[in-house]
């Protein structure tokens, strides 16, 4: 699979992702944060919690399902970046803050979404 191809895939299960948790009552506050830490895939408002939102995909659940992706080494990175995203962002930096994931498994036209609420937290670290 070229590399266009993994992006565009990528994106279309950030896009299902996002209106999952969207249905279920959050607001996205950015998609795609970049900074020179890592990357936050969604960050969402949950009421006056910020949801950091790792969105992962696997296509065989050999080795387990998305979730199962985020190591410590990933966690490590994600919280680096959301550190970064608060201080862009002082107004949202007294609010509370979670880590979520989510894992995304099945086809293009039929993915399967599971929403893992406050995955880890930084003393898991």
């Amino acid at each position: 699979m070229a590399a266009s191809d993994t992006r565009a895939r990528g994106a279309a299960f950030e896009a299902a992702a996002r209106t999952y948790l969207e249905a279920r009552g959050l607001r996205l506050i950015e998609a795609n944060a970049h900074f020179k830490v890592g990357e936050l895939d969604l960050v969402m408002a949950d009421g006056d919690t910020v949801a950091f939102t790792e969105v992962r995909y696997r296509a065989r659940s050999d080795f387990g399902d998305g979730a199962d992706s985020v190591d410590w080494r990933k966690m490590r990175k994600l919280a680096r970046a959301a550190q970064a995203w608060l201080l862009r962002n002082p107004t949202l930096s007294q609010r509370p803050c979670r880590f979520d994931v989510v894992s995304v498994t099945g086809s293009d036209d039929a993915p399967v979404i599971e929403w893992i609420r406050d995955a880890f937290r930084l003393d898991d670290l």
